[in-house]
C-alpha cells in the first residue's frame, strides 16, 4: 500500500485549508471529526439525511488531509481519522475557529439545523 501524505506542520497554507473548507460536505465531514475521536470514513458517510457516495467521500478526505487538516492512519481495513486542529491552531491561532464560525458550526459542535 502507498503511504499516505501528511503535510508537516510548518509546509501548510493558509491558502490550502481555505480551499479543503470552502465545501460545505467537507466542513461538515471535518467539523464531526473536530467533535469525535478517530473516526473512520464510512462513520461519516451520512451527513444528515444525504449519504456522501464513497468515490466523493474519498475525495474529501483526500483534499483535507493534503491540506493539513486531517491525519490518517489505516486500521486494517478502516481508516482512521483525526483532526490535527491542536497543530493547526498553534500554526494559525483562532483561523479554523472563524471558518466554521462562519459556517454557523462552532469547533467540536455538530451543525445546527
Amino acid at each position: 500500500m502507498r503511504p499516505l501524505f501528511h503535510p508537516a506542520i510548518e509546509d501548510i497554507r493558509p491558502e490550502a485549508i481555505l480551499y479543503a473548507l470552502s465545501d460545505p460536505e467537507r466542513v461538515a465531514i471535518f467539523t464531526q471529526l473536530v467533535a469525535g475521536c478517530g473516526v473512520t470514513c464510512s462513520a461519516l458517510a451520512y451527513l444528515g439525511e444525504r449519504i456522501i457516495p464513497k468515490s466523493s467521500l474519498s475525495n474529501h478526505f483526500k483534499v483535507l488531509r493534503e491540506s493539513g487538516l486531517i491525519r490518517s492512519e489505516r486500521q486494517g481495513v478502516e481508516m482512521r481519522n483525526q483532526s490535527r486542529c491542536a497543530e493547526l491552531d498553534e500554526r494559525f491561532p483562532g483561523l479554523i475557529g472563524a471558518i466554521l464560525t462562519a459556517y454557523g458550526q462552532r469547533p467540536g459542535q455538530p451543525k445546527a439545523d
